[in-house]
């Protein structure tokens, strides 16, 4: 019988453990399908307090996750199958073994939103990606013209990081300004390898038939009119959707199916708390990911101590 469950290994499941480890409460960390989280994917956190310089997000998840061990956190590399919130213990199959567990921190992240355009799923892994910092270096992007498509923080450091590597990057947007932060869209703007696409949307990946991205067709969303745009890469940066499908008819989820909490980061399931970016569609940053978790863990730990765990 495990007193903590803890579902993700980003900056909200890691700080939940580290608190709940602290406590003594021994927690069972399961990391899923991304260990770290959409965080080992960005090459340089700016925002995180405590970096002047900035850090690597997967070097950030790697020092937490050390933390929380250190502590006697238990990070294991498995993935939740199936959930039974309705039982008292709280019953979970992970790779195919039962667990029991007295409370459960949910903190599964989010994942990235796709498109659903023709030659999209057909070309991933062959030209289509959605994070450059993984695939951007990859030889096939060398010295070729890419295309980003989106307009936020995500996608402006997708485009300034694909300069390292392009000859040219066409950062597509179906508006006619960026909606990143300040900071990041005047860095984008002021970049000369980056040519902006304004107001204009993908429709389709070229080409499946030779197995490789050849170009993408777009069409202006002003003016109604089409054309192909030749690149040898599509990276996709239009935002990314909440990992909570396993829970789906067993917790309150919002209509994007986020998490949504009765108090604090309590859910409507005693002995259940939430963390993060499943639960945040407002701010969905490393430090309040990380304060959820630290306050997930506080309740977790509030909720044992009150029901004699």
């Amino acid at each position: 019988m495990e007193n903590v469950v803890i579902m993700g290994t980003g900056c909200a499941g890691l700080t939940a453990a580290i608190y709940t480890a602290r406590a003594n409460l021994k927690p069972l960390v399961l990391t899923g399908v991304m260990p770290g989280g959409l965080l080992t994917t960005t090459s340089i956190v700016e925002n995180f307090p405590g970096f002047p310089d900035g850090v690597d997000g997967f070097e950030l998840m790697q020092r937490m996750q050390q933390q929380a061990e250190k502590f006697g956190a238990r990070v294991q590399f498995s993935v939740i199958e199936s959930v039974d919130l309705k039982s008292s213990p709280i019953r979970l199959v992970v790779d195919g073994q039962p667990v029991e567990t007295k409370t459960l921190i949910i903190a599964s992240g989010a994942g990235h939103k796709h498109l659903d355009i023709p030659g999209e799923h057909e070309l991933e892994k062959k030209g289509v990606t959605y994070c450059a910092t993984c695939d951007g270096a990859l030889p096939v992007f060398r010295n070729q013209h890419l295309v980003v498509v989106g307009g936020g923080d995500s996608a402006c450091e997708e485009a300034n990081y694909l300069t390292r590597f392009a000859s040219k990057v066409s950062l597509v947007h179906r508006r006619d300004s960026l909606r990143a932060s300040r900071i990041m869209a005047e860095r984008t703007l002021a970049n000369p390898k980056i040519s902006m696409v304004w107001d204009s949307v993908l429709t389709e990946v070229q080409d499946v038939s030779a197995g490789k991205v050849t170009g993408v067709k777009l069409k202006n969303l002003k003016t109604g009119a089409e054309s192909v745009l030749p690149c040898a890469g599509v990276f996709i940066a239009v935002g990314h959707v909440p990992n909570t499908q396993l829970f789906q008819g067993q917790l309150d989820l919002d209509p994007a199916g986020y998490v949504v909490p009765v108090k604090g980061t309590a859910t409507r399931v005693p002995g259940v708390f939430v963390a993060g970016d499943c639960a945040d569609s407002v701010y969905r940053q490393a430090v309040t990911a990380a304060g959820m978790g630290c306050g997930a863990a506080i309740e977790a730990e509030r909720y044992l101590a009150s029901h004699g765990g």
